[in-house]
């Protein structure tokens, strides 16, 4: 058991029965009444992030987690299939647990997040930065924009649409902020 003066970035605990991972918090003593910590908490299994207030002092229960490194096989009926990269041991996975999967590159190394206790998967963690093949593209003309951050959608070789800038074209390797699923920068080559 531990107290809100515990609480850090990434812990994981149970809340309301489900295990959740906090985002983001913030400790208020107001002038008048009594401290409290705002929180960010996203929900492992459903991804979906909620706001709670927990008063100063509150208990909160810890989940024990393990993070695993897997590696992406392939995409069938059943979900994404990873393989333990010391075992062998494969696990598939539902999409909902996985953000961003179009990202997800066969032969990609990748963290699976496990509760300790049941031996769960909660989530998967991909690397922060991937680089992907431009698989199509539409030529950018110069001079067709009205500002200087024009974008044009790009599909990679997942099969993902990034938006890119005008002067990334069909077989440039650009690499990609999976938090967000964003262009960073082009790869040369």
């Amino acid at each position: 058991m531990a107290t809100t003066a515990d609480i850090k970035k990434g812990m994981c605990i149970e809340f309301n029965g489900k295990p959740y991972s906090i985002v983001d918090f913030q400790h208020v003593k107001p002038g008048k009444g009594p401290a409290f910590v705002r929180t960010k908490l996203k929900n492992l299994e459903t991804g979906k992030v909620i706001d709670n207030t927990f008063t100063s002092g509150f208990k909160i229960e810890v989940i024990r987690v393990e993070r695993r490194k897997y590696q992406y096989l392939y995409e069938d009926d059943m979900g994404m299939n990873f393989m333990h990269t010391e075992t062998f041991e494969q696990l598939p996975m539902s999409k909902s647990l996985i953000d961003n999967p179009l990202l997800l590159k066969e032969g990609m190394e990748v963290e699976v997040l496990f509760n300790a206790e049941n031996e769960t998967p909660l989530q998967l963690d991909l690397p922060p930065f991937v680089e992907l093949e431009v698989t199509y593209s539409e030529p950018g003309i110069k001079g067709d924009t009205s500002s200087s951050t024009a974008l044009k959608p790009a599909t990679v070789e997942t099969g993902a649409i990034i938006m890119v800038p005008l002067f990334v074209n069909m077989g440039d390797i650009i690499k990609i902020d999976t938090r967000d699923a964003s262009y960073s920068e082009r790869v040369k080559k």
